[in-house]
Parts: C-alpha cells; sequence; structure tokens
C-alpha cells in the first residue's frame, strides 16, 4: 500500500510557526495568565449591590418619614410659630426639641397640685405630677441622636430609657413610649433611618425639673 507523504509546508511558513512557538505565544500565554477575569462580574455585582442598598434605604428614609410624620412626633419635639392655622412647626427647627435659649412661661401651681397636666404654648414642655419635662432633640446632631446606635433608639422607643442607655432613667410623660413599643423592628428601623437623615439642629435641651425643685419656676 502506498504511504501518504505529510504536506510540505514552505520554509518560509515554518520559521513563522517556530517563531509564534517560541516568542510570541508565551507573551499571549502570560497575559492571559494575569487578567482576573472573576473581578470583571464581581466589580458589576458589586456596584449593583450599592445601587440597591442605595434604593432601599431610599426607601427606607421614606417609610421613616411617613412613620415620624403620621404618629405625630413633630408635635412634641418641634418648636412652633403661631400662624393662620394656629401653632406651626419651624421648618429649620424641625425635630430640634424645646429651644435651649427659650423660657417657661409662669404657670398656676396649685392647678398642678389639683392634678392638672400643662403644656407650654408649642408643646415642647409639660409640667404636672412628675415636674418638668422638656422634648428632646432628635435631629442627626450631636446633641439630638446624631451618635445613637439602633440599639440605643430601640431602648428608648421599646423601654423607655433616656438617651437609649439600659441603665438610663425613665423617659418622663408626656412621651408615649409604652404605644411606641408595639412598633416592629422593621418600622423602628425605618423611622431611625430618617431621623438620622434629617437637618442637623444644634441644640442642647434643658435637663427636667423634679417636682421637689419646681420652686425655682414663676409661678402666678
Amino acid at each position: 500500500m502506498k504511504k501518504s507523504n505529510p504536506p510540505q509546508f514552505p520554509s518560509g511558513f515554518r520559521m513563522i510557526s517556530f517563531l509564534f512557538v517560541i516568542f510570541i505565544f508565551p507573551i499571549f500565554l502570560s497575559g492571559c495568565q494575569d487578567k482576573n477575569y472573576a473581578k470583571v462580574p464581581q466589580d458589576v455585582a458589586e456596584i449593583q449591590l450599592q445601587n440597591l442598598n442605595q434604593e432601599d434605604q431610599t426607601e427606607q428614609v421614606k417609610r421613616g418619614a411617613y412613620l415620624v410624620t403620621t404618629i405625630g412626633c413633630g408635635d412634641c419635639h418641634s418648636p412652633k410659630k403661631f400662624g393662620e392655622r394656629g401653632p406651626e412647626e419651624i421648618a429649620d427647627l424641625r425635630l430640634s426639641g424645646f429651644p435651649q435659649d427659650r423660657k417657661l412661661p409662669s404657670f398656676d401651681r396649685k392647678t398642678v397640685e389639683a392634678g392638672w397636666m400643662l403644656m407650654n404654648e408649642d408643646f415642647t414642655a409639660a409640667v404636672g405630677g412628675w415636674g418638668v419635662s422638656f422634648a428632646a432633640n432628635l435631629t442627626s446632631d450631636e446633641t439630638g441622636i446624631g451618635n445613637w446606635s439602633f440599639e440605643q433608639f430601640k431602648n428608648a422607643m421599646r423601654k423607655g430609657k433616656y438617651k437609649g442607655m439600659k441603665n438610663g432613667r425613665d423617659l418622663l410623660p408626656p412621651m408615649p413610649w409604652p404605644n411606641f413599643a408595639h412598633l416592629n423592628d422593621d418600622d423602628l428601623k425605618a423611622m431611625f433611618a430618617y431621623l438620622k437623615s434629617t437637618q442637623p439642629v444644634e441644640n442642647v435641651v434643658p435637663a427636667p425639673i423634679p417636682p421637689n425643685k419646681m420652686s425655682i419656676l414663676k409661678t402666678e
């Protein structure tokens, strides 16, 4: 049987093939090994995840704004001025609590001793059998809740603890924390996210005045 001879390539072609194998192919192979193809989809995934988280956070803040507004946090925690519709929140001071430079109006002590609770003109301070309490600063400033953790916020809302500290004093009336204690974690997280996003207002709210110190107040 006659054997077929292998194809014979021109000597020039054989030389080019030889040079490719010796010099060019190793460079090509090295480049393939150096490139980390896994990074491309990983980077894209990370960007998508960040965008998703931002969208989630935006929705959470919106939900928090809805809850804070409808629950009525601003009723006590926002300083107000009188307008055509009565007390109206001062936008630049929203949720900043009782203003630190404000003086309490005089009140009838006998009325309080008879069992009544009184509130000042914009509901940021209250006086009753517990003494005088002042609405806290809820803005993102350090004098508010700017340096709070979520656990602190949850302790304040669920357990009625001052600044959310486990061993802190109890929150005073009229703060309705026993009602807020029924909010679920998702609602509390949304409210916290919103409050953290608010305009910071520097305002150091006065400490409460106990009943035995109320003699320092101006009364009628």
